[in-house]
């Protein structure tokens, strides 16, 4: 049962938890004595200046209800009608969502907004401003807090993913990320350095997959020499530019993989349409020690 203030308290709650938001953002004092205080949710009713009235579906929140959906607290699930398979616990939660389904939300106001389906939203306010986005998980406080029609995000840990409001297929984890969609954000990593000495070069495979390369034998198989097949490296042509998606100025040096694919096609890696995306550079390298020690070899003789 829904009385007719349970939108403007919606609307009012979603504007409180912003402001909080930005004010962490803004490191305020007075929101930094807050996160050390826990705060109950009458508390929280009364600064927004009322007390909110306990509505929830009918009968009172006790597990299941109908079309295999289960609600407990305060008008979680309140606005439901033909949605099944939702799962909301915590005040607010999945509060906006009338037909969405198989959707779980777990903290106050997680998927507040949401009228879509397939999301999973863990921990206060995550996902809260999310309408009609779809197939998006968030794990944390504030996770993919301004994402509204984005789909298939994943955002872990607070606060991670507020960038994110439009853009598909972002992962976010421990980061604010980005609204560009196919990205992938991390904290902590660049500008890291490394506890241990002992370290190895991160690769991807065209799978998805990340690992590292090994040079050991024992993992290699038809080894022979190189010989002359380095020679095609000496046709190659370096060149310096900048990316198109890059905003800054620093220029880079490199190979263009096209023409790196008209001298040697296996010095070139190919995207999933068959074109030359990258260049080997490991490969490159090994091929010019190749050629450095034959020019050695050549004027010892």
């Amino acid at each position: 049962m829904i009385n007719a203030e349970r939108p403007v308290i919606a609307i009012r709650i979603y504007h409180f938890v912003i402001a909080v938001w930005k004010a962490k953002e803004a490191e305020s004092p007075i929101v930094k004595t807050l996160n050390k205080i826990p705060i109950p949710s009458f508390l929280i009713a009364l600064m927004l200046g009322f007390v909110v009235q306990a509505q929830g579906v009918s009968p009172p929140p006790d597990g299941g209800y109908p079309g295999g959906n289960t609600a407990e607290g305060q008008n979680a699930l309140s606005s439901l009608t033909t949605g099944g398979f939702n799962t909301a616990a915590g005040y607010f939660s999945l509060s906006s969502n009338s037909t969405g389904s198989f959707n779980t939300a777990v903290g106050a106001g997680a998927l507040d907004l949401n009228t879509s389906g397939n999301n999973t939203a863990t921990g206060a306010a995550a996902l809260l401003s999310n309408t009609f986005g779809f197939n998006n998980t968030a794990d944390g406080a504030f996770a993919l807090l301004f994402n509204t029609t984005g789909t298939d995000n994943i955002a872990l840990g607070h606060g991670a993913g507020t960038n994110v409001s439009t853009a598909t297929n972002v992962i976010a984890i421990g980061s604010a990320g980005a609204n560009v969609d196919d990205s992938t954000w991390i904290l902590n990593i660049y500008g890291t350095a490394t506890a241990s000495g002992v370290t190895l070069p991160v690769i991807v495979s065209d799978g998805g997959q990340l690992g590292t390369a090994s040079s050991s034998r024992r993992f290699k198989t038809d080894i022979k020499p190189m010989d002359k097949a380095s020679e095609s490296i000496l046709a190659l042509k370096p060149v310096s530019f900048r990316y198109k998606i890059h905003k800054d100025m620093t220029p880079q040096f490199g190979l263009i993989a096209e023409q790196v694919a008209e001298i040697n096609p296996n010095l070139v890696i190919y995207d999933a349409d068959g074109k030359p995306y990258t260049v080997r550079y490991d490969a490159v390298n090994a091929m010019l020690l190749n050629e450095f020690l034959r020019s050695t070899a050549k004027l010892r003789s």
